[in-house]
């Protein structure tokens, strides 16, 4: 049987290389990576093709003969989410595209009743509806988790004034409240998600999380891998003065502590996503045991 074409918008990103990994070892599909930079790729991708979210006729072009999309957008490059997502919605429709992930966060200004301004969540989850109307025969919703990796990196511990090192966040650090997971783990679920559509294709959302973590089990399982680190609480209005975009992730993490980070009612969400992936997840030791 010839294998199905699946393509990978944002392959060289966080989310699109573990998907383009994924793909490749579940051994069923061909996979096409689409980067700005085609001649740079060097990921697993049986092929790579130029796209730009931003540029329908190039999406139309790279979307050929495929037979699912997975598509994510980037807001830290400042990128218009519902363009983009509109974009990629219409060169699918034109191409034929039968199975259509899109990658979203839950619709915070709905949850919250418009508490909380996210626009890194809600952004896109305002493409969701334009995705569903669409027509397409499957489409899947993946919500990617607070990925372990940030704290490697923006949301990493930091030297802190009393001679330790931690954290200085806007977040009761006791509260169960953030989804968290190795977004490389984001692949199996959307792997998944295209092997069995009938099961995960009919407008499912499929809501990543291997662990539901307080700050204090986040340094509870750094002390578990011998680092001891700190946390300081700090209201929203203070931490939001301390840099450049520190007020969105203030939002950001007072939506976490009263609806926690996928919002009420995703148990089933989760349960799913777990369900559907090819291969379990990594867990937060297991990941700092090899990366902190």
């Amino acid at each position: 049987m010839k294998k199905k074409l699946i393509v990978v918008v944002g392959a060289t990103g966080s989310q699109g290389k573990g998907i383009v990994n994924a793909l490749v070892n579940e051994g069923s599909f061909n996979v096409r990576a689409i980067t700005r930079n085609p001649a740079k790729y060097s990921g697993k991708a049986h092929e790579a093709v130029f796209a730009d979210l931003n540029d329908l006729q190039s999406l139309k072009d790279a979307f050929k003969n495929a037979y699912g999309v997975f598509v994510v957008t980037n807001f830290w490059e400042g990128a218009d989410e519902i363009a983009q997502g509109k974009n990629a919605i219409e060169a699918a429709k034109a191409t034929g595209m039968q199975h259509f992930i899109w990658s979203t966060l839950p619709d915070v200004e709905f949850i919250s009743n418009a508490a909380f301004e996210v626009p890194h969540f809600t952004g896109k989850s305002k493409v969701d509806e334009l995705v569903k109307s669409a027509g397409f025969k499957y489409t899947t919703f993946v919500q990617p988790p607070f990925y372990y990796q940030n704290l490697i990196g923006m949301l990493g511990p930091q030297p802190k004034q009393d001679g330790t090192t931690g954290w200085t966040l806007p977040i009761d650090p006791t509260k169960k409240a953030i989804h968290m997971s190795d977004i490389d783990d984001l692949g199996k679920v959307v792997a998944g998600a295209f092997s069995q559509p009938e099961k995960a294709g009919n407008g499912n959302y499929l809501s990543m999380a291997t662990e539901l973590n307080s700050f204090n089990d986040i340094i509870e399982a750094y002390k578990q891998n011998g680092k001891e680190h700190s946390f300081s609480q700090v209201p929203a209005e203070m931490f939001s003065t301390f840099f450049e975009g520190a007020k969105e992730l203030a939002e950001m993490f007072g939506y976490f502590e009263k609806y926690t980070y996928m919002g009420p009612g995703s148990a089933s969400q989760i349960e799913l996503a777990k369900e559907i992936a090819t291969n379990k997840f990594v867990t937060l030791r297991e990941w700092l045991s090899q990366n902190s």
